[in-house]
C-alpha cells in the first residue's frame, strides 16, 4: 500500500508537470508559425491547453492507457483473416473491391482503340 501511495504522490507532479510543458510547447510553436504563415492570432497559454485537449478527443479517444490498442473487432477481423486460406483472402478482396472500389496500384482506364486521322 505504501508503494502505491508513493507512486501516486509521484505521479500527480509529473503528470502536472508533463501538462504544463505541453501547453507551453503547442503555445510556442502556435504562436511562432501561424500569425506568421495564416494571420492567425496569438494564443495564451489556457487556450493552448484546450487545443491538446481538444487534439485529444478528436485524435486520440477518451482511453487512459497508452499506446493503440485495436478494438475488439479489429482483433476480430484479424483472427479470422489469419484462418482464411489464400484463395479465401483473394474472394474477400475481390468482393471488397467490387463494394468500395479498387485498392493498390494506380490502373488507367484503357483508353480504346485510337481516333483516326482527320483527313484535309
Amino acid at each position: 500500500m505504501r508503494r502505491k501511495r508513493w507512486l501516486l504522490l509521484l505521479a500527480l507532479p509529473l503528470f502536472a508537470l508533463f501538462v504544463a510543458i505541453g501547453g507551453e510547447v503547442v503555445k510556442l510553436l502556435w504562436n511562432w508559425l501561424l500569425p506568421t504563415l495564416f494571420g492567425a492570432p496569438e494564443i495564451t497559454f489556457w487556450q493552448a491547453l484546450g487545443l491538446l485537449a481538444l487534439c485529444r478527443i478528436l485524435f486520440g479517444g477518451f482511453r487512459l492507457a497508452g499506446g493503440r490498442s485495436r478494438s475488439r473487432v479489429g482483433r476480430r477481423m484479424a483472427e479470422r483473416w489469419e484462418r482464411m486460406t489464400p484463395e479465401e483472402r483473394e474472394a474477400l478482396r475481390q468482393r471488397l473491391r467490387g463494394r468500395c472500389g479498387p485498392f493498390g496500384p494506380f490502373e488507367p482506364p484503357d483508353p480504346g482503340p485510337p481516333d483516326p486521322e482527320p483527313t484535309a
